[in-house]
């Protein structure tokens, strides 16, 4: 009986064991380029870098980022389609993958291009309306019509690029006390307080930060500890690093640069993020560039470049690391691929492992839990 105990026990062990290096990969792309049904869920094994899709949905217009509910029930997504931008519910059964869209609203800006979410609201980035709209969650999961609206105004020396407003990302403090956003338009990070359970006035400003003139900020992530944020600017390729404290104020500590010094044409910074330990900081740039620039994190919030690899495609929109640190998947909005690199624990190296997921112009990738 003992002996039994310990069969059912140790096949339970694997069985759980084997489970949690399995993860969902959701990717958000769009489908005015190529064929496409708009969000795909892949099942993707941590250990090996397999993968397989499990479903996608239907006839969703260009959902091109999206945003997991906490609870692992709910998706959100921008749909991306200028003045008929929207932004968008569904209901997400995350064992089989399958999505079911429960409701959609207009965006109240063109080109919604980031949102986040929380228990009360769903925050959404306006790109070209240059603006914020909050949108309350009701019980089902769905979103209710906009509640709040904040117009930005200005703009940056790049006439091209920095003609108005363009807010490019939301993001919350670590603390939840805060949202910050970049608006690449006027070169300033805004930061707000957050009322969560206020019915219209949900965002207050507390203060904005200027940042060098037009270098045009779009992403930023927080350090594991909250005590420092790295922003990303797209149209220079700068790297600023900031102290934060709890009070949501941020201090310029460095500015770098992801550019190569000898590197002539076009670049087009992209996305940030931060490996799960908390030791490595990712950088992608898009243009003629195509690369990942790899950061080592000291105690003090600096960084020290680890190497610059090449992404193996054209528009290295996104890219995410899964949850177990083992793998970096890159997004290719231009050659239609996802690559998979093999990521080095210790050094935070990468290495190509010569596996793709084909797909219509991916844009944003999102790990779940099963």
């Amino acid at each position: 009986m003992k002996k039994m105990y310990l069969v059912l026990f140790s096949a339970l062990a694997m069985t759980t064991a084997k489970a949690q290096n399995k993860y969902n990969l959701l990717v958000g792309t769009y489908t005015n380029t190529c064929k496409s049904n708009g969000i795909y869920v892949y099942e993707f094994d941590s250990n090996s870098g397999d993968f397989k899709l499990k479903n996608s949905s239907e006839n969703v217009v260009s959902p091109s980022y999206l945003s997991v509910s906490a609870n692992n029930k709910f998706i959100y997504a921008v749909n991306e389609n200028g003045l008929q931008s929207a932004v968008s519910a569904f209901a997400y059964d995350s064992p089989t993958g399958k999505l079911k869209l429960i409701n959609t609203n207009a965006s109240l800006g063109a080109d919604p291009c980031h949102l986040i979410n929380d228990d009360k609201n769903v925050i959404v980035a306006n790109y070209s309306g240059g603006n914020i709209a909050v949108f309350k969650k009701n019980a089902d999961g769905s979103i209710t019509e906009g509640q709040q609206l904040i117009q930005h105004e200005g703009k940056g020396p790049n006439e091209a690029r920095q003609e108005k407003a363009h807010v490019h990302m939301v993001v919350f403090s670590p603390d939840k006390k805060f949202v910050l956003a970049n608006d690449l338009g006027t070169d300033k990070v805004f930061i707000y307080k957050y009322n969560p359970g206020a019915s219209h006035e949900i965002l207050t400003l507390k203060s904005t930060v200027d940042v060098k003139s037009g270098s045009g900020p779009r992403h930023l992530t927080f350090s594991k500890d909250g005590k420092y944020v790295y922003l990303l600017q797209e149209l220079d390729g700068t790297l600023t690093t900031f102290s934060y404290d709890k009070s949501g104020s941020l201090k310029l500590l460095k500015e770098t640069n992801i550019i190569p010094k000898d590197f002539k044409g076009a670049n087009s910074s992209a996305a940030i993020k931060i490996s799960p330990d908390g030791k490595f900081l990712y950088v992608s740039d898009r243009g003629d560039v195509n690369s990942i620039t790899v950061y080592t994190i000291l105690k003090d919030g600096s960084i020290t470049k680890v190497e610059q690899v090449s992404t193996q495609g054209k528009g290295p929109r996104d890219f995410a690391i899964d949850p177990s640190g083992n793998f970096l998947l890159v997004g290719h909005q231009y050659t239609n691929e996802i690559v998979i690199f093999k990521r080095d624990k210790t050094t935070g190296k990468l290495t190509g492992t010569g596996k793709k997921i084909e797909l219509c112009s991916p844009v944003g990738l999102v790990f779940t839990k099963i």
